[in-house]
């Protein structure tokens, strides 16, 4: 049976309390009641199983260095994720890709660039797009990046915002149809 979500706030305001005092067992539980909710999070981000331990890793030993950076604002697990998140980014623009000398074979690769007109029209339209979702609602625009830019799905941002499913899908609703009457109105 699943915890209730307070009642696994305040084990974790409990276990950070003890993490403070330098207990590793605390850790351990801290581990145990959010390390597989990191694990998803950064497996969605990454898309490496690898690289996501990693990021559990990270998080942990960051909350474990210093738990004090908690500032009871937003709930532990939130305070966790924020952290995995910069911990996955962080680890993403490490990772080295190994690739072709780009000298040896550049005048052999056709260009793939758009031309100058449809450049100038896409920038301008990722413009427009960008301000539109700034005008957004907070809770819409979190949605919004979860789903379509970090691929979590519907329970995951459900879970992550605190609030049933169908409400995630309806704030994604709205969310699109006022960026498509926004956009309209640009484009006329």
């Amino acid at each position: 049976m699943d915890r209730p979500q307070s009642s696994d706030n305040e084990a974790a305001l409990s276990l950070l309390k003890a993490i403070g005092e330098r207990n590793p067992k605390a850790l351990a539980g801290l581990h145990s009641l959010v390390g597989k909710r990191i694990y998803a999070f950064a497996v969605r981000m990454t898309r490496d199983s690898d690289l996501a331990n990693q990021v559990v890793t990270d998080t942990l030993f960051d909350v474990w260095k210093f738990p004090h950076r908690f500032n009871g604002q937003c709930k532990v697990s939130t305070w966790i994720l924020a952290i995995a998140k910069h911990k996955a980014l962080h680890a993403l623009s490490q990772r080295h890709l190994e690739h072709a000398d780009l000298d040896d074979i550049s005048d052999t690769l056709p260009s793939d660039l758009p031309d100058p007109e449809s450049s100038s029209i896409e920038a301008e339209r990722a413009a427009a797009l960008w301000r539109c979702i700034q005008r957004l609602p907070e809770a819409h625009r979190e949605c919004l990046h979860m789903v379509y830019y970090e691929g979590l799905s519907l329970a995951e941002v459900a879970q992550f915002q605190e609030v049933p499913e169908n409400t995630v899908k309806t704030r994604l609703f709205h969310a699109r149809k006022k960026l498509q009457a926004w956009l309209t109105g640009i484009s006329e």
